[in-house]
């Protein structure tokens, strides 16, 4: 592999002057430059983008670390970061934690000593123990994505899931459905309280009482959709309603009423959240809350990339976007 001293040495130039060329950074005759292009090209030389980083103390490289899920939610997230990151010049190494906290650790270790310039996490909050590494460099930018159990390293950006839990359970109230049942998501994860928490206040600002045989927690997994309701179908009286907390369980929740002989919305309505592409797609179509999906990798980037150029610290900020009905046929 050809190295900077090699092209230097065929153009008759110095390695500075290389440099200058590539770098653009001072004035070098035009045939000095077509001499160094010509001799670059004829070698393949490619500048070392690590002797760059190192010089420019900067990679130009994003750390992610996310929970992997059979929910779609995850890889519309993932892909709207990425676009962001090469909109802006950026790479994005993504690690998948497989729910496990050993591997979360190793992996977090392993993009700090690729030098990654800061670091997104959308995880499984019951891995606090990220927190010792990241203490050990207070310098490292973070922003977390819908996900905040590590106060005070870094900055939050999440969706307001107590209104839209609450927007949820309105819209089946509304549309006149008595016995409005909620399949949760894990209850450990603060997403889900919050959106259990939304459920439960329209109820109650509606004057109905909550029925706690009518909420399931669920796992936010295809498979724990169905599974919770068919648990909800064997209650008498069964639901006419189902406030499924993400889209994946209401997937989850289509099957087993289809295995159920039941149709959507004639015997039971079933509302979702997150509004993954694939809810535009079944049948009939999921009303869903739309989650800004675009616009939460957007700020991500944006707000990670403004503490990186910016080299500022100060306070993390929190930022809460507002999620929206999306009505379809399945209410």
């Amino acid at each position: 592999m050809a190295t900077i001293k090699d092209v230097a040495r065929k153009a008759g130039v110095s390695t500075s002057t290389v440099s200058h060329v590539i770098n653009q950074n001072r004035f070098v005759s035009t045939a000095i430059q077509q001499r160094v292009t010509q001799a670059i090209e004829q070698l393949n030389y490619t500048p070392s983008a690590l002797a760059r980083s190192l010089k420019l103390n900067q990679t130009r490289t994003i750390g992610m670390l996310v929970t992997t899920s059979s929910n779609p939610f995850y890889a519309e997230i993932v892909k709207g970061v990425e676009d962001s990151c090469y909109e802006r010049g950026y790479s994005l190494i993504l690690c998948n934690t497989a729910d496990d906290e050993q591997r979360m650790s190793r992996s977090l270790e392993t993009l700090i000593q690729k030098r990654v310039d800061g670091l997104l996490l959308m995880c499984n909050e019951g891995h606090a123990a990220l927190a010792p590494t990241l203490q050990r460099y207070p310098s490292l930018p973070i922003v977390m994505m819908d996900w905040s159990p590590l106060t005070g390293l870094g900055d939050v950006i999440e969706e307001n899931a107590l209104f839209g839990g609450e927007l949820a359970t309105l819209h089946l109230i509304k549309r006149g459905y008595q016995r409005i049942a909620c399949i949760t998501g894990p209850l450990d994860k603060s997403t889900a309280k919050r959106r259990l928490a939304g459920f439960k206040r329209a109820l109650l600002a509606s004057g109905r009482d909550i029925d706690e045989n009518y909420i399931i927690q669920g796992d936010f997994e295809f498979s724990g959709g169905m599974v919770s309701m068919e648990a909800l179908l064997a209650l008498s009286p069964r639901p006419d309603a189902v406030f499924a907390c993400n889209d994946a369980m209401a997937v989850g929740v289509y099957q087993a009423l289809f295995r159920a002989g039941l149709t959507i919305p004639d015997d039971i309505a079933v509302i979702g959240y997150d509004d993954i592409a694939l809810s535009e797609y079944l049948t009939p179509p999921l009303t869903t809350i739309h989650q800004p999906k675009d616009s939460l990798g957007l700020m991500a980037i944006d707000l990670l990339l403004h503490r990186i150029e910016s080299k500022k610290g100060g306070a993390p900020v929190s930022w809460e976007l507002t999620p929206e009905l999306v009505s379809r046929s399945s209410t």
